[in-house]
């Protein structure tokens, strides 16, 4: 039998790796030129691709990364260099650019798997944190309680998703401009800490 505990617990400990009040600017920074009806279908992509990537590393996470011989450290470093690649572009406006050269083949470049859904939402910190909270308790019980928690995470990260547009009103466009380059000198520096976590766990920064 689980107690509360253990769900008040990891509740909490999800919340805060995911950090719904961080990930919402950058959602709306990425999806700032799109109508409402397009970003809520980015928002339901990107919170659907995350559960199921955590849902699966819940269950087999752990076994699946030693199987085929990664550890979490050398994640952690992956993830924070893909989650660098997205500082940049959101520092240096590279996905203008894109977003021109591909007017012809689609209205909006789709954010919702990359970089939403991973590395942001379902990131090396929260597919860390989901194993680790599956594997305090044996078996099903620990996969079902774990997945309890992310579900309950995961329906606050939609919440703040769909009032984007709300935020996207009362920041106006020069507002979002200055959002977009704060968050991404923020995301540079999130990245570095990712990567540097890793490297720590090899003994390669102190």
């Amino acid at each position: 039998m689980i107690d509360m505990a253990f769900f008040i617990t990891a509740f909490t400990t999800l919340f805060v790796v995911i950090d719904p009040f961080g990930t919402a600017p950058i959602f709306v920074a990425l999806t700032q030129d799109m109508d409402p009806a397009t970003r809520r279908r980015v928002a339901y992509r990107t919170c659907l691709t995350a559960t199921g990537i955590l849902i699966a590393f819940a269950a087999f996470g752990e076994a699946v990364l030693g199987f085929i011989g990664i550890s979490m450290p050398a994640f952690r470093v992956a993830g924070g260099a893909l989650l660098f690649l997205t500082a940049l572009d959101m520092l240096f406006e590279r996905r203008t650019k894109r977003r021109e050269d591909r007017a012809e083949e689609e209205e909006h470049p789709d954010p919702s798997v990359f970089p939403l859904a991973i590395p942001l939402v379902a990131g090396p910190g929260s597919i860390a944190t989901i194993i680790l909270l599956a594997g305090q308790h044996p078996g099903f019980q620990g996969i079902f309680a774990a997945t309890a928690v992310m579900l309950a995470v995961m329906a606050v990260v939609l919440l703040f998703f769909l009032s984007g547009g709300l935020i996207a009103r009362g920041l106006g466009k020069t507002g979002l401009n200055v959002l977009t380059r704060l968050l991404g000198m923020l995301l540079a520096a999130l990245s570095v800490q990712f990567i540097l976590d890793g490297l720590k766990a090899f003994g390669f920064a102190a």
